[in-house]
């Protein structure tokens, strides 16, 4: 196979929520640049998993052939979110310097189309190629310096995550088929980085007569087993059309 060509100007961006059963997470990639000469740390900062695509490349393909290359991961669902155009997007003086230290004729302005997803990150395992991939706390994305405009693309990111779980039933992908309602509120927390009333909460799961109470409870738990659920794709199906979202 020859050598893989790049558009030097539109580039894709992935932004990969992992939750843990405590958190919601992003994935990041370490950037930095050491002065050959001196051992001097020029550039330490992070990244989304983003990189340029190939001629031969839509851009579906890119975003997941980008992401194994960084993390190992493959087969994970990514969704298409935003267009990032901004002029001055790569104008930072460290950008600058990066992408003049890789050399890759990247061009001055550069269009990045963002995707994101959501994932269970206890069941994937990272595989680092050359560069450090790592799940940091969302709420700690605020205090980091990320490369670019990377955290503008993360914020719109986390507010598209939080649109579509308003409307779609993603987020039941990422608990045990029986799951209970406490991992069900725990993981609404983390997705929308706020607490719930427990009372009004389960109020309202109540009206999802796609969320199944089972005639069953935990079992071997050092607590007060909880009541088992289960959420039932042909219920939420069929009851679709007669709701606007999810009621979160």
């Amino acid at each position: 196979m020859g050598k893989e060509v790049i558009i030097p100007n539109i580039s894709v961006d992935c932004v990969i929520f992992g939750f843990d059963f405590e958190k919601l997470n992003v994935l990041l990639v370490e950037r930095e640049l050491i002065d050959s000469k001196t051992g001097a740390v020029i550039i330490k900062d992070h990244t989304l998993t983003g990189y340029h695509i190939f001629e031969d490349e839509v851009l579906d393909s890119a975003a997941s052939r980008i992401l194994k290359d960084l993390t190992g991961l493959e087969n994970i669902y990514l969704e298409q979110f935003y267009t990032f155009s901004d002029i001055d997007r790569v104008a930072g003086a460290k950008d600058k310097i990066w992408l003049d230290y890789m050399n890759k004729g990247f061009a001055d302005r550069i269009i990045t189309v963002g995707y994101f997803s959501l994932i269970d990150s206890t069941k994937v395992e990272l595989t680092v190629h050359n560069r450090n991939a790592s799940w940091f706390p969302i709420d700690e994305i605020p205090g980091m310096e990320l490369a670019f405009d990377h955290k503008h693309i993360f914020d719109k990111a986390l507010e598209a995550l939080r649109n579509k779980v308003k409307v779609d039933p993603i987020m039941f992908e990422l608990l045990p088929e029986r799951f209970t309602l406490t991992q069900l509120q725990k993981l609404l927390e983390a997705v929308f980085d706020t607490p719930l009333e427990k009372r009004n909460f389960r109020k309202k799961v109540g009206q999802m007569p796609y969320v199944v109470a089972l005639k069953e409870k935990q079992v071997g738990v050092p607590h007060k087993p909880a009541q088992l659920y289960l959420f039932s794709r042909e219920v939420y199906e069929k009851t679709k059309k007669e709701r606007i979202g999810l009621m979160f």
